[in-house]
């Protein structure tokens, strides 16, 4: 595929992003790009351990150390509350493990994976972590955790 192929790939997929469907949806056109890719609220409170190792990080801390961290190989061990499948060939998980700041956005991370996880398992993800990450067309990521495996 050509680039202009490509851009127009690029297009369809976060058209159908805006447009909220169901395969592709993790935002819609009056959110503004990665707005729309905030997880739902969650039920109640979500308390998961810290994943184990020297790579281990809380969602929080990923946020905290980004500028240390970018580029840099993560694991984070959390409850999986959305998932967006088939998004530019990925999966799209947000994980909360309890820390951060639902006001801020530091208590959800984006992880972007070709495994499938469903919504409560609790997993660990290791993956690249990458600061300040965009996308285009607004979908723009202080944190994003990158080629994942997610094991429950």
């Amino acid at each position: 595929m050509n680039r202009f192929g490509k851009w127009v790939a690029l297009c369809v997929s976060i058209g159908g992003l805006a447009a909220g469907g169901d395969a592709l949806a993790f935002g819609n056109a009056a959110s503004g790009g990665s707005e729309g890719a905030k997880a739902p609220a969650t039920s109640g409170p979500i308390k998961v351990e810290k994943a184990k190792g020297a790579d281990a990080y809380n969602v929080s801390e990923t946020y905290e150390k980004a500028g240390n961290l970018d580029k840099k190989t993560v694991s984070v061990h959390g409850k999986v509350v959305k998932v967006s499948k088939g998004i530019m060939g990925k999966n799209w998980v947000h994980l909360q493990d309890g820390s951060g700041d639902s006001g801020k956005g530091t208590n959800n991370l984006v992880v972007t994976t070709q495994d499938d996880p469903k919504v409560g398992d609790v997993v660990t993800a290791k993956g690249t972590l990458y600061k300040d990450k965009d996308f285009g067309a607004g979908y723009l990521y202080k944190v994003i955790v990158e080629e994942a495996t997610v094991k429950q």
